[in-house]
C-alpha cells in the first residue's frame, strides 16, 4: 500500500471512530440524565478508574497502556462536559 491508500484507510477508520464516539456520547448523556434525577455527581473517579483499567487491559497496541489512557482521559473529559451541559 502507498501513502494515499493508508490515508484512505485512516479516513474510513475515522468515520467509524466518529460513529462510535457519538454512540458513547448518547450513552453518557443518558447516564447524565439519570445522575441528575438521582442527585448523583457527574464526576465519579472510581468509575473513571475502572474505565481506564478496562481499556488498558483490552488494548492490543501499538499504543502503550499509558498512551491509550491519555486518549480516554480526553474522551471522558468531553463526556463529563456533555453531562454537565445537558444536566
Amino acid at each position: 500500500m502507498d501513502i494515499s491508500d493508508w490515508r484512505k484507510t485512516i479516513d474510513e477508520l475515522d468515520e467509524q471512530i466518529v460513529q462510535l464516539i457519538s454512540k458513547r456520547a448518547e450513552a453518557a448523556k443518558a447516564i447524565g440524565e439519570l445522575k441528575k434525577v438521582s442527585s448523583l455527581p457527574v464526576y465519579e473517579p472510581n468509575r473513571e478508574q475502572a474505565v481506564f483499567d478496562h481499556i488498558r487491559a483490552v488494548n492490543p497496541g501499538p499504543l502503550s497502556g499509558t498512551e491509550m489512557q491519555d486518549v480516554y482521559e480526553r474522551i471522558i473529559d468531553v463526556m463529563r462536559t456533555l453531562q454537565r451541559r445537558e444536566g
